[in-house]
C-alpha cells in the first residue's frame, strides 16, 4: 500500500449528498477479482452517456478536474452496500483523498485498508471549500497527514481527526497483510516449534 505523508492536488468539488456506493462503482463491474482498473469505470452511470460517450456536465469530466486526485463532496459520502470495490476505484483513478462531513462508516474503514486518506470537516468548513473551488480555476489543496491539516495556501486552513493506529498505518503503507508481515519472525518461530501434523 502506497504510504501517504503529505500531499498537494487538484481538487473536484461534487456537490452531492449520500453519494452511494453503487454509483461510486456499479455492481455490473464487479466481476474483476484483481483490484486494478477499476479507476475507468468510477462513477460510471455519471460519467458516461448510454451510448457511452462522455457526460461533459460531470464533474470529472470537467477541463478544470482532468487531474483532480482530491474529492469533496457533501454528507454521508459511501453510503449503501459494503464493496471495497468502490475504495479501490476510486484509488485507481488516481484519488487519494476524500473530504467530507461524513462518511459512511464501512466506506470509511475501507479506505484505511487502501490507502485512500478519508477527512471528516465541519459542514461550514466543506461549504467553504465549496465556494473557494467555484471561485479558482483550478482550486488545489495540501493535505498533511502528519500534522493533520488541510490548507489552500491562501486563508482556508483546517485541522482533522484520525485515530493514531490508522493514521500511523496510513503514514507507513501499512494494510492488513503488512501488519501480519510485521510479525514474520515470531510466526515462522511458531511454525518452526509447532510442525504441521502429518
Amino acid at each position: 500500500m502506497k504510504p501517504f505523508t503529505k500531499h498537494t492536488g487538484v481538487v473536484a468539488a461534487m456537490d452531492r449528498a449520500n453519494v452511494d456506493t453503487d454509483q461510486i462503482i456499479p455492481k455490473q463491474f464487479l466481476k474483476r477479482i484483481e483490484r486494478s482498473g477499476f479507476g475507468q469505470f468510477l462513477f460510471f452511470d455519471w460519467r458516461f452517456h448510454e451510448d457511452g460517450s462522455p457526460n461533459a456536465n460531470f464533474e470529472l469530466n470537467l477541463p478544470r478536474n482532468a487531474s483532480a486526485s482530491i474529492l469533496v463532496a457533501r454528507r454521508n459520502f459511501g453510503s449503501g452496500s459494503s464493496r471495497e470495490h468502490a475504495v479501490w476505484a476510486i484509488d485507481d483513478y488516481g484519488i487519494r483523498c476524500v473530504i467530507a462531513p461524513s462518511f459512511a462508516d464501512i466506506f470509511y474503514n475501507n479506505c484505511f485498508k487502501n490507502g485512500t486518506l478519508p477527512i471528516q470537516l465541519s459542514e461550514e468548513q466543506v461549504e467553504a471549500l465549496f465556494q473557494r473551488h467555484a471561485a479558482n480555476p483550478q482550486y488545489t489543496l495540501t493535505v498533511d497527514l502528519e500534522n493533520c491539516t488541510v490548507n489552500d495556501g491562501n486563508g482556508f486552513e483546517a485541522t482533522f481527526q484520525i485515530e493514531p493506529f490508522r493514521r500511523h498505518c496510513l503514514l507507513h503503507g501499512l494494510d492488513d497483510i503488512s501488519l501480519t508481515l510485521e510479525n514474520e519472525s515470531m510466526i515462522s518461530a511458531f511454525e518452526a516449534a509447532h510442525p504441521a501434523l502429518a
